[in-house]
């Protein structure tokens, strides 16, 4: 009985886990079809002054529409990038320790899915969110998925686990 007792908490936990890039990717969704349906028409709505605007763009490259046109370049990229995660994610450790590594990089797969649907559905990705006062490149919700997952990985790789701890990673971890 304790066996199944023990089991119950790693399911949940599991299931919360496998939900993580699901909701990431429906909010993205979500929030693209609101810039389309209701932005699109609009243009530009100010949403803190002149600082923030909801600026509807079609984006056929990567940030600030580099590489623009090369569509089948970022979806080959995305997928490789994809698989890769989850072929880290299969391979990582399953303790308490690797929560904060198994997370991001779930919100990093949610927020690559989002925009890899786009290219592949649209020939273009949605971007809506401006910050002017620093002209930034219009972004969307997988965009802040992918960065912020992005700079989390740097930082737990600095600063929270040893080489050895990510010895399940080729070229980054020392079996010692």
């Amino acid at each position: 009985m304790s066996n199944n007792t023990e089991k119950t908490p790693q399911r949940i936990r599991k299931i919360v886990y496998f939900w993580i890039p699901i909701l990431s990717v429906a909010l993205d969704l979500a929030s693209k079809y609101w810039a389309k349906t209701y932005l699109k028409p609009r243009k530009s709505i100010p949403v803190i002054g002149d600082a923030v605007t909801f600026t509807y763009l079609e984006n056929k490259g990567a940030a600030w529409g580099m590489l623009s046109g090369k569509i089948n370049f970022f979806v080959i990229l995305t997928a490789l990038l994809i698989v890769l995660f989850l072929v880290l994610i299969a391979r990582m450790p399953a303790t308490k320790r690797y929560r904060p590594l198994l997370i991001t990089m779930l919100c990093l797969l949610g927020g690559a899915f989002g925009n890899l649907y786009d290219r592949i559905f649209q020939g273009y990705v949605t971007d809506f969110i401006s910050f002017d006062v620093i002209h930034f490149p219009v972004f969307n919700v997988a965009d802040i998925f992918v960065t912020c997952s992005f700079f989390s990985l740097i930082i737990l790789f600095l600063f929270y686990y040893s080489e050895e701890e990510l010895s399940f990673i080729p070229l980054l971890g020392s079996k010692k």
